[in-house]
């Protein structure tokens, strides 16, 4: 069952960079970012909902902890009640104190293959850390053990 969500940029670049960006539109509906992540996406996609938050006082606010793509959808988030996709820890950092579930770009890889959308996703988190998307080795391990891959 897809759930609704607000999307911070990492992901979407991330999951765009190796062709794998539809696994968003397969498990989230809507999919909703703010004005400032599209600036940085940079790609126009039909699925994508473009919707600003409506607490720019709350903007203002995280804006001076995170950067205005992330303050932009944390905010959002927040106010819709729905998941935030974002892999900045310190933005899911001040999510998270702010009572928003939050789910990064490799929880969504584990999901799709529990869900049957992968088969595997360690060639994926290699593709994504080829094209610079940046993972601890603890997370990959993680993500690995929770998709049964280790």
């Amino acid at each position: 069952m897809k759930e609704p969500a607000v999307a911070d940029s990492a992901c979407l670049i991330g999951l765009e960079s190796i062709g794998h960006l539809e696994l968003l539109r397969m498990l989230f509906e809507p999919l909703v970012i703010p004005p400032k992540v599209q600036e940085e996406f940079g790609v126009t996609i039909d699925w994508l909902l473009v919707q600003s938050p409506s607490d720019r006082m709350l903007v203002s606010v995280l804006q001076q902890v995170v950067d205005s793509g992330e303050a932009e959808a944390i905010a959002l988030a927040m106010e819709r009640g729905w998941r935030l996709i974002a892999d900045d820890r310190k933005a899911r950092s001040w999510a998270k104190r702010l009572g928003v579930h939050v789910i990064g770009t490799a929880g969504i890889l584990v999901r799709a293959k529990r869900e049957g959308l992968l088969s595997s996703v360690k060639p994926l988190l290699e593709a994504m850390q080829q094209k610079g998307f940046r993972m601890s080795p603890a997370l990959v391990a993680e993500v690995l053990r929770l998709a049964g891959e280790e």
